[in-house]
């Protein structure tokens, strides 16, 4: 599946990356490495499932909404929402 990024390059989905965003997301929140794995992992996974049913190139904003939607700590979901404004 490719991904449209902001600057408009193409490259293809990464799971990893997600895991990655949402597992710095919660160690931001002072999470244990352990419950930051937990809500990575499971945060990840629902977002790899969206994507596979998805038809077509995906936007990097539509699956940052998705992460947002899918993440059930609301602590994490605005450290990970606020993260792209620091970079």
């Amino acid at each position: 599946m490719e991904i449209i990024k902001r600057q408009g390059k193409e490259e293809k989905y990464d799971e990893r990356k997600i895991y990655a965003s949402c597992y710095a997301a919660a160690l931001n929140c002072h999470y244990p490495e352990k419950k930051s794995e937990s809500i990575a992992a499971k945060t990840s996974k629902k977002i790899t499932q969206w994507v596979k049913k998805q038809r077509g190139i995906i936007s990097s904003s539509e699956i940052r909404q998705q992460v947002i939607k899918a993440l059930n700590d609301k602590d994490v979901a605005l450290m990970y929402e606020h993260h792209l404004d620091l970079c």
